[in-house]
């Protein structure tokens, strides 16, 4: 990752620091995808034992980057014990139901580059809807996870955001912008839903924690 610049310059030493500082055994942690630059499964094992060493609960969703991802299943057995996956399901735990999907490029003014990137487009908003679908029958409060940026700020109201605001989803976390594209980003409350971005560089690679109960 040094190749992005200074800020990512033993980034791994710097997250394990601050995540044992942070999180404990119990604690739900949400890692908003791009887990590894593997191309195949097997390839993805030394990151994933780098995860196991690191404390809590882990909740994965993909990213652009996991190119090395396929089934739910096959990638709960690659990860094991301690790690949930979040693909087309909802995870219900005390207090809180964690939905979400990868997401992917918004439409500029309401337009797409291609009919391929609206394909996958309409197809991640069946999948958080499917998801939305499965969450909201625990009666819970509902926390949403996405890799791609749900709202930015020349787009507030998107398909995605009118999804989460249909569920009341009290929280939505996101990743994907990095370096100068934080400068896009949106976060604080809009229409009921909780914003936060969670790229790793953003947070300066300390987890961000949010209480549960609070929401």
């Amino acid at each position: 990752m040094g190749i992005f610049g200074e800020k990512w310059l033993a980034h791994e030493d710097k997250l394990a620091f601050r995540w044992r500082e942070r999180v404990a055994e119990n604690d739900l942690v949400i890692i908003a995808g791009d887990i590894s630059w593997a191309m195949r499964e097997s390839e993805a094992h030394p990151d994933f034992a780098f995860l196991r060493t690191l404390p809590g609960i882990k909740i994965l969703l993909r990213g652009n980057h996991d190119y090395w991802w396929s089934t739910r299943r096959r990638v709960e057995r690659l990860a094991g014990n301690g790690f949930f996956v979040l693909q087309n399901n909802a995870l219900a735990f005390p207090g809180v139901t964690i939905v979400g999907t990868r997401g992917w490029e918004l439409p500029q003014t309401g337009h797409f580059q291609d009919e391929q990137d609206e394909s996958i487009y309409r197809r991640e908003l069946t999948r958080l809807r499917l998801s939305l679908e499965a969450g909201r029958q625990w009666g819970q409060p509902l926390f949403a996870a996405l890799h791609y940026p749900p709202l930015l700020q020349h787009r507030e109201q998107t398909d995605i955001t009118a999804l989460l605001e249909e569920y009341h989803v009290s929280v939505c976390v996101y990743g994907h912008l990095h370096g100068q594209a934080h400068s896009a980003r949106v976060e604080g409350e809009i229409r009921g839903v909780s914003y936060h971005l969670v790229a790793s560089d953003f947070l300066d690679f300390e987890p961000l924690h949010i209480d549960f109960p609070a929401i």
